[in-house]
């Protein structure tokens, strides 16, 4: 054997070595896997509920109030420091979910807060208790963001309640799966545009001539809006339409002081998604993100203090924010 055979050996060798080792090391996480250790839930700071969530479907619109396993919206260790103080703050879709959970912490920041909501009347009656248990006024209005005669009736009602308009959160959402382009009816369709980028539009133009230096706009688009979604063509397509409306709006109002930005959450432990996936679907909700479980509506919330106050993004404007639960 030459003395290159003996290099090009010891070289195999040593491949093989790594590679034993490697093999032991994925039989170690595979013996893990099967006991369920590698699918476990990641937390990186408040502990939060894991999957399976519980397998209930709700009616639509969906009521938190009725979900088995209630949503985390308190953000108990967030504390205020007056971010928003003085603020007048509308936030649409407010009774559940993230609006709720938004709502609650605008006014800790020192916000008072107008819910828009549907008819979710007991979920929108306890975003109100919560909001006056911070210490700041709140007032709530139900009724359909598709209409813009309501949109333009509810910001003027909030402006001679509060005095003034300092930031609008748009947030109301209808989603409906389906499994092919065909099960889209053009009354389904309507129903899905009409209250997801309409009803943004109608807000947005009722709330600007009330906006000032240092006002805000927020829009809840969606990772659907992203990357899209198999299952939800109509509904990924609008939320895909609200991102280009807040870079839109961005440019078009910069000049008069005034910011526009969105979030893009992934998916969402709130009343929508069990009002819309059936109770086999809904057990493994999230659990496809790299967290492997879905964010609680409080590990949302922040991220809406942060672009609503002028303090922390006053030079900010246009973007829009993924928390997705994945990866970058």
């Amino acid at each position: 054997m030459t003395q290159q055979d003996e290099a090009a050996n010891s070289v195999a060798n040593k491949q093989k070595a790594i590679q034993s080792r490697q093999d032991q090391a994925d039989g170690a996480k595979q013996e893990q896997q099967d006991q369920g250790g590698e699918d476990q839930a990641v937390q990186t700071g408040v502990e939060q509920p894991e999957t399976p969530m519980p397998d209930q479907h709700l009616a639509k619109p969906g009521i938190e109030a009725q979900m088995e396993l209630k949503p985390k919206f308190m953000a108990e260790q967030y504390k205020g420091s007056g971010k928003l103080e003085g603020f007048s703050t509308i936030v649409t879709g407010a009774d559940s979910g993230i609006g709720r959970a938004v709502a609650v912490l605008f006014a800790r920041e020192g916000a008072d807060v107008a819910v828009l909501y549907l008819n979710e009347h007991e979920d929108a009656e306890e975003t109100k208790r919560c909001i006056e248990a911070e210490g700041r006024r709140c007032i709530t209005i139900s009724g359909d963001v598709k209409d813009a005669a309501f949109c333009n009736d509810a910001v003027a009602r909030v402006v001679a309640e509060f005095g003034k308009l300092d930031v609008l959160v748009n947030n109301a959402a209808f989603q409906e799966h389906a499994d092919s382009l065909l099960d889209i009816t053009d009354e389904r369709l309507d129903e899905t545009f009409r209250t997801n980028i309409y009803g943004y539009f109608h807000m947005a133009r009722a709330a600007l001539p009330h906006l000032k230096q240092g006002s805000s706009i927020i829009n809840t688009g969606s990772v659907t809006g992203l990357k899209g979604s198999k299952k939800l063509l109509d509904y990924s397509s609008t939320k895909g339409a609200i991102h280009a409306f807040t870079m839109s709006l961005a440019s078009s109002v910069i000049e008069q002081g005034i910011r526009v930005n969105a979030v893009a959450p992934g998916p969402v432990w709130t009343p929508l998604n069990p009002a819309d996936q059936t109770p086999e679907q809904i057990k493994e909700f999230g659990a496809s993100t790299d967290f492997k479980r879905p964010a609680q509506p409080e590990e949302l919330s922040p991220a809406y203090v942060f672009l609503a106050s002028p303090v922390c993004s006053g030079y900010i404007s246009g973007i829009i924010l993924p928390i997705t639960g994945s990866v970058g």
